[in-house]
């Protein structure tokens, strides 16, 4: 039966012997937090101030890559990495991540064996867990996959896979599993301040955006799992705080 949002702010409430883990940010790397120190047994309590998955893990490329663009620039460790993590959640989460394929035109000769030999490294980066083989495509086939390119002058193309997911019910997924492991999880809780005992964090000052009521709650760990807010909360800790983030497109 699903905890009610009013218990579990009864729970937060009522709980003055403190969390092992108090996380700040309930997007995706906030609930995979929660979701890892739960499952090792520890007493969490995640805090959002809007809804789960509001802010950037809301307005994601919606896909699971390795990152082509990272193969290009030679950073092959990190290619690896993320194309294992992509084979992982397929296998572990089938009803989120389908394969999406993609097709790269080409109109120069040599972008054909050029993008074919790179799509080959990076299948096999991807090892046993990889989701699909790539192919080099015909003009003939480039034009049946993208109807409205251009034909002329097109010399053919290549396509890979790559895997596509629903971002919401990955959110929502996270929720439900680390509830299941005993995890504390409250939306519209915004942090307003940090505590402090012996010139280190102890805990937050909370308050309940529905109600306007506020509290405070003791922890060991306090966790910025906050995102594009990191520095917010950063200034809560170090006065003049300086930023460490800025938007890597839009208005600075």
């Amino acid at each position: 039966m699903p905890i009610s949002r009013e218990k579990n702010i009864e729970t937060l409430k009522n709980h003055p012997e403190g969390w092992d883990f108090i996380i700040i940010g309930g997007g995706a790397t906030g609930l995979g937090v929660a979701v890892d120190a739960a499952s090792r047994g520890y007493k969490t309590v995640l805090l959002e101030q809007n809804d789960f998955a509001k802010s950037t893990s809301s307005r994601s490329t919606k896909l699971v890559h390795g990152g082509v663009r990272y193969l290009a620039q030679g950073d092959i460790a990190l290619v690896r990495e993320a194309l294992h993590e992509r084979g992982r959640l397929a296998r572990n989460a089938q009803h989120l991540v389908k394969s999406q394929k993609f097709i790269i035109a080409n109109r120069k000769t040599w972008e054909q064996p050029f993008y074919s030999v790179g799509m080959k490294f990076y299948d096999a980066l991807a090892g046993k867990l990889n989701i699909g083989k790539s192919k080099i495509y015909s003009k003939k086939k480039v034009k049946e996959g993208i109807p409205k390119i251009k034909f002329d002058g097109l010399v053919g193309g290549v396509m890979y896979y790559d895997g596509q997911f629903d971002d919401a019910r990955m959110a929502i997924n996270l929720v439900q599993t680390a509830t299941e492991h005993g995890a504390v999880l409250v939306n519209y809780a915004g942090v307003t301040g940090l505590r402090k005992s012996n010139g280190k964090i102890s805990g937050v000052s909370v308050k309940d955006n529905f109600t306007g009521e506020s509290f405070e709650l003791n922890g060991k760990v306090v966790i910025n799992a906050s995102g594009i807010f990191v520095d917010q909360i950063m200034s809560m800790d170090i006065k003049n705080h300086k930023p460490s983030v800025r938007p890597s497109q839009g208005f600075i």
